[in-house]
């Protein structure tokens, strides 16, 4: 039988958007454990980077902007060692954090549904370490980010292809593909820094995307591309409606590592392929290339099916959010849910949904 808690507020992922809103919460005085809880099924501190291949580094990797608040512990992003692993520093970092601010984050917790009970939410959980449990809230703030939910899109006999399907979640190492001929699929910065770490052992690279891809030369984000491409993911999560992808709003910018690889030809993307069969991929036109592996660089989707219960996904194939907050049921927050997926959005909306949440305690 699961044990029964009761608390306001459960916040559901210890990432970059939940660390955020449990920050703001205890600025307002609120106490973890008590006044608010963040259940995590992670292992350990570090939100998704904690899975990410060994070889990925903060230089190579999408900027991971500061969690508010973080300067107090004297420790910042920007200045980390970028020698070791990502997922190693981010880690740390935020053990730190959560240690410092007294986050009490319970972890590993999977969280199997959000159900409503009269006028409260129930979160039930299973875990190893804890048992199966019932959480009583008021308030539930979702930050289960997307890890969880990778997308790989359907194309023909992609069933009957002999070799490996990898997708970005499950890629351990550029030496498991030795010698192998590996098709990368994506269009965004995970697909082009395995294309780099695969050069030297894999015997053959074919690169593919669904559109051409928007080199950015200066070396940095366009800023105006980058806001346009948060406004796209602001008005379809109001509209309910699946939320597009950033990289292709913002472009990729081109930094002295990419140069190099376009230079040598490495980093030329050609069109999508039309099917798979047991030996490769082939293309509309009859192109054929033999492949032992596919990769998919084709990105997550947010992870809602613990919400299910709750219905509140719409036809349009999303869920409806304005400013961090579920427009079909108020007790609903979305904490790095679309514009605010970023590492600096997740941040800023912290403070927003917080406001938010006291307001209704």
């Amino acid at each position: 039988m699961a044990s029964e808690l009761t608390v306001p507020v459960v916040i559901i992922g210890a990432g970059q958007a939940g660390l955020s809103v449990a920050h703001y919460l205890r600025k307002f005085d609120l106490v973890a454990g008590a006044d608010f809880v963040i259940l995590d099924r992670g292992p350990d501190a570090g939100g998704a980077w904690q899975h990410r291949w060994p070889a990925l580094r903060l230089g190579t990797a999408h900027r991971v902007n500061d969690l508010p608040g973080m300067s107090a512990l004297g420790i910042s992003f920007d200045t980390a060692d970028r020698s070791r692993p990502a997922r190693e520093v981010v880690a740390e970092y935020y053990h730190r954090y959560e240690a410092y601010y007294d986050l009490r984050v319970v972890r590993p917790v999977n969280v199997t549904s959000v159900a409503n009970r009269r006028a409260d939410l129930v979160v039930s959980t299973r875990s190893a370490a804890y048992g199966d449990q019932e959480i009583s809230a008021q308030v539930l703030v979702n930050a289960s980010g997307t890890w969880g939910s990778p997308f790989l899109p359907h194309y023909p006999g992609a069933q009957t292809f002999a070799g490996r399907h990898v997708h970005t979640s499950t890629f351990t190492a550029a030496e498991d593909f030795a010698g192998q001929r590996v098709v990368v699929v994506g269009g965004g910065t995970s697909a082009i820094g395995f294309l780099l770490e695969l050069e030297e052992s894999a015997a053959d690279l074919t690169w593919v995307a669904r559109r051409p891809i928007d080199w950015v030369h200066t070396g940095q984000l366009d800023l105006e591309g980058a806001s346009a491409a948060v406004a796209a993911q602001d008005e379809a999560a109001r509209s309910g409606r699946a939320l597009p992808s950033i990289v292709s709003g913002t472009g990729v910018p081109v930094s002295r590592r990419i140069a190099a690889g376009i230079d040598r030809g490495l980093l030329v993307a050609g069109p999508m392929f039309a099917s798979i069969e047991p030996r490769g991929v082939r293309w509309a036109d009859g192109r054929f290339v033999e492949a032992d592996a596919i990769i998919w660089a084709t990105g997550f989707r947010p992870e809602l099916r613990h919400l299910a219960p709750l219905r509140l996904r719409e036809k349009a194939g999303g869920v409806t959010v304005g400013a961090g907050a579920s427009w079909t049921d108020p007790r609903i927050f979305f904490a790095g849910y679309g514009p605010q997926a970023s590492t600096i959005g997740a941040a800023r909306a912290g403070r927003v949904i917080a406001r938010q949440v006291m307001a209704l305690l």
